[in-house]
């Protein structure tokens, strides 16, 4: 079956950087966008950035321009979020996503969740 594990998640001061790894396996890990997420309490899971299954179209949500990075190793069957000058508002848990398509990731359609992270950012 298909598991997908998050790592990279802990505290860290405003202005910090963190990355967050998802592990893949289960699936054809090349021939799925992939995406991240994030959570907090008495909220909606909201978009966080995605990436197509050849890596080459990446999207983020307005609020993570220019600070995150999404990027993915098919051969490590492995995602990645890079996340620089980060926020208190960054707090949150952060989930990795497999979707068929990248505009799927976009419309929420997602085919598996993983367990989730936890960021926390102090400031």
């Amino acid at each position: 079956q298909v598991q997908l594990v998050e790592s990279g998640g802990g505290l860290v001061q405003a202005g910090g950087s963190l990355r967050l790894t998802c592990a893949a396996s289960g699936l054809t890990f090349s021939l799925y966008a992939m995406g991240w997420f994030h959570q907090t309490p008495g909220k909606e899971r909201e978009f966080v950035a995605a990436i197509s299954g050849n890596g080459g179209r990446t999207y983020y949500a307005d609020s993570m321009k220019g600070r995150f990075t999404i990027s993915r190793e098919n051969a490590k069957n492995t995602v990645y979020l890079q996340m620089n000058s980060l926020k208190p508002e960054d707090t949150a848990v952060y989930y990795c996503a497999v979707a068929k398509t990248i505009d799927s990731v976009l419309s929420k359609i997602i085919s598996y969740w993983g367990k989730g992270t936890l960021v926390t950012v102090s400031s």
